[in-house]
């Protein structure tokens, strides 16, 4: 039977997700889900929106940009309003990747070189160093050849997925400033969650976009809200590949809901800092049992252990109910990726996986609600 695909679409490699069984309740660390609800703002907000579900939302998102810019300090003609981060950064490569070679890390998020795939995009893939370190310099112009020497785009997750690394905004600036005539995205998915957002940068840099999402750290993956930040003349780039494909890309309810979390900083503030004590009583645990643990500054830790098989651990992590992400891909077969949950669900993980790497109970460390002890 014929498939009745285009050469694109077959030549395509999809984007992996995590995966989402149902056949049983499991404890969910594989797709960096925030483990708390959303403001109780939220809820509300929504409820209040239904009885205009028959009318379109506003194309433009204009309370929900005007917020935004409020919280950032910027103008509302400086952000840009996606179905997700995921949307604002396939927009991205059409309004100033198209025709060009974009550069990114070779070990980074893996829709990178899939929306390159899908907008006919030229790559090239930076290594990173050792220790999954990023180096500003390996993008600098004068270290670069050929297509590559000048970029349409360079495209920088920070912290960087799947390892957690975070680069400080002076080195990320480096980056900025040797690259004048090139787009640099930063994609801050995970920021919130101890780094330091290049928003304060907008301004002072013509080439510079920030994408973020609410989905993390404000724990709304499920209304789909992400943005961009960038001088006025970004984000008409990118809305006019927005109306060219579908002008009304967020809905009544998501807008809604999203001014909202924006709005209660109080509680944003107290989910975030949880999860970082968490994560950093988590990684000191791991370290305890002989975990090689990335420094992270996201809402997850990426691990590995000397003498036990990543996929091993992954299968029998899977086995006692709990999820983590395996990615069977050089360089990083041997490590897992763990979203930080509740205290609760890290107790039951690190017991489980303890018992995995050939710890006893007594010779695991104590247990999260505390300091580690010996």
């Amino acid at each position: 039977m014929r498939n009745y695909l285009s050469e694109l679409a077959l030549g395509l490699e999809p984007y992996t997700p995590g995966e989402q069984p149902k056949d049983k309740k499991y404890i969910k660390l594989n797709t960096n889900e925030n483990p708390y609800p959303p403001s109780k703002l939220v809820g509300k907000a929504i409820e209040f929106e239904t009885e205009d579900l028959r009318l379109y939302p506003d194309p433009e998102a204009t309370a929900l940009r005007e917020s935004l810019a409020k919280y950032y300090g910027l103008k509302a003609d400086q952000v840009f309003i996606g179905n997700g981060s995921d949307e604002v950064l396939a927009f991205a490569f059409p309004a100033f990747f198209s025709g060009g070679t974009v550069l990114f890390p070779d070990i980074t998020y893996s829709f990178y070189p899939v929306f390159a795939g899908l907008f006919a995009t030229a790559y090239q893939e930076v290594p990173l160093k050792k220790n999954f370190v990023l180096e500003a310099s390996d993008y600098f112009p004068e270290n670069r050849s050929g297509e590559t020497k000048y970029p349409s785009g360079i495209l920088i997750a920070n912290p960087n997925a799947p390892t957690g690394r975070y680069m400080s905004l002076g080195e990320l600036e480096k980056i900025i400033l040797a690259n004048p005539e090139t787009v640099v995205l930063v994609d801050e998915a995970y920021v919130d969650f101890g780094g330091e957002s290049a928003a304060s940068l907008i301004n002072t840099y013509d080439n510079l976009l920030v994408v973020m999402t609410l989905s993390k750290s404000r724990s709304l993956a499920g209304l789909r809200v992400g943005f961009a930040l960038g001088k006025s003349h970004l984000i008409e780039g990118l809305t006019r590949i927005k109306n060219s494909f579908n002008s009304y890309t967020i809905d009544r309810l998501a807008m809604a809901g999203a001014i909202f979390a924006i709005e209660d900083e109080a509680y944003f503030q107290e989910t975030r800092h949880k999860i970082i004590k968490t994560r950093e009583t988590v990684a000191a645990k791991l370290e305890a049992m002989g975990f090689h643990v990335i420094p992270s500054k996201a809402n997850f830790l990426f691990v590995s252990h000397h003498k036990k098989a990543a996929l091993d651990l992954f299968n029998g992590l899977r086995d006692r109910g709990i999820l983590v992400r395996y990615f069977n891909k050089p360089l990083i077969d041997e490590f897992l990726r763990i979203t930080i949950g509740t205290e609760s669900e890290m107790e039951t993980f690190i017991g489980v996986i303890g018992e995995l790497a050939g710890f006893t109970n007594d010779e695991q460390p104590d247990r999260i609600n505390g300091e580690l002890t010996d």
